[in-house]
């Protein structure tokens, strides 16, 4: 698919990793969080073509402040789930 790698909290993925960079799980209720600090989405090249997928770079301060890689990793793993919701 992309050759990265994902992350996951029991069967729903909630982040993944491409090219040593984190990547972190949103959707329409969640990106504009990820928007507001100007984060990009993850995309790969399939065939030509530019994919994006519903993954956001991850926050920079996430790797120094603990309590805020829990909150970002909540706003992730609440997208993920209601994604899962979502599917049949």
């Amino acid at each position: 698919m992309f050759g990265g790698y994902g992350i996951y909290l029991d069967d729903v993925m909630f982040a993944l990793v491409a090219d040593d960079t984190l990547y972190l799980k949103a959707d329409e209720v969640s990106s504009v969080q990820f928007e507001d600090k100007h984060l990009p989405p993850f995309e790969y090249n399939k065939q030509g073509k530019f994919v994006k997928m519903s993954y956001y770079l991850a926050p920079e301060d996430i790797y120094e402040d603990p309590d805020t890689a829990l909150e970002w990793g909540r706003l992730a793993v609440d997208a993920a789930l209601r994604n899962k919701s979502k599917k049949p």
